[in-house]
């Protein structure tokens, strides 16, 4: 599929787009805190804009391992102001939501693009609420929720279930009249997986992508995964790591790249493009 229906945008997917990610919240794993007020959160938007984000995505609650509970009226009140105000920056603007309440506020104020969901609209009232609307959809697996999944997270074949589950909520949208071009999957890098498990997707992800029958949005940026592997504590100082990450992503087939280092990350893709008989131009 070359073109995703995101909202009032149409996407070309022939070349490797870059999410921005932009957490309003003050706890989240890698930047908690430097945007969790509406005017650093936009400012940051436009600098994420500037540094070429295909699209921006917006969160209010940390889904992070061990993440507190935040209450739906919170995370909106978090993300609305920002969402309101960036929707005409020019770029499709995604939330990043796992509450039917979230979205239906979002949809029905015309500020959102793409309904990027950790739970694949499992929350009632979710999938018959984002069927309706013109709103792309990211559909993700995880194993668990947010306060225990990474406690002992187990699968027989990890490639085999997660893209079996994701086709699975993929059929769902499509009886539910979402037109295919509007999918996106995401194999959900650290929700409910080891490490073991996490390089396992990433050298599946051809085949999951096969399986789900939609193209794949990856996040990989500064997650415990590359931390591990490197040595590295800090997130924000795995941008080497990060990089790769999503570089392998896209040549295993990821069509979006969800990260924290968008200018870092495009460069990265301009070499990739230029080495694979692409012109620079490309993914400028």
């Amino acid at each position: 599929m070359k073109n995703f229906q995101c909202g009032r945008f149409v996407l070309d997917l022939s070349r490797p787009l870059v999410m921005g990610i932009l957490n309003v919240t003050p706890d989240s794993f890698s930047d908690g805190g430097r945007y969790d007020c509406r005017d650093a959160a936009i400012s940051h938007a436009c600098s994420l804009i500037a540094e070429g984000a295909d699209i921006l995505d917006i969160g209010g609650e940390s889904t992070r391992p061990g993440a507190p509970y935040v209450s739906p009226e919170q995370e909106l009140a978090r993300v609305l102001p920002v969402l309101e105000a960036v929707s005409g920056l020019g770029v499709p603007v995604s939330l990043d939501t796992r509450r039917a309440s979230v979205m239906r506020a979002a949809l029905s104020a015309g500020v959102v693009d793409l309904i990027n969901d950790v739970s694949a609209l499992e929350d009632e009232g979710a999938l018959e609420l984002v069927a309706r609307s013109g709103a792309g959809i990211c559909l993700m697996h995880k194993q668990g929720n947010p306060g225990t999944m990474q406690q002992r997270p187990e699968y027989g074949d990890v490639v085999a279930e997660v893209g079996d589950y994701l086709a699975a909520r993929v059929e769902l949208c499509l009886q539910a009249g979402v037109a295919r071009k509007r999918l996106l999957a995401d194999p959900g890098f650290g929700f409910g997986k080891t490490l073991v498990h996490n390089l396992a997707l990433l050298s599946g992800l051809a085949a999951i992508e096969e399986r789900a029958g939609v193209p794949l949005l990856v996040g990989l940026s500064r997650k415990s995964m590359l931390g591990t592997i490197c040595s590295e504590p800090n997130p924000a100082e795995r941008l080497g790591a990060s990089v790769a990450a999503a570089l392998e992503a896209v040549h295993r087939g990821a069509k979006i790249i969800r990260v924290h280092d968008v200018k870092e990350t495009r460069q990265a893709l301009q070499l990739w493009a230029a080495l694979n008989s692409m012109t620079p131009s490309a993914v400028s």
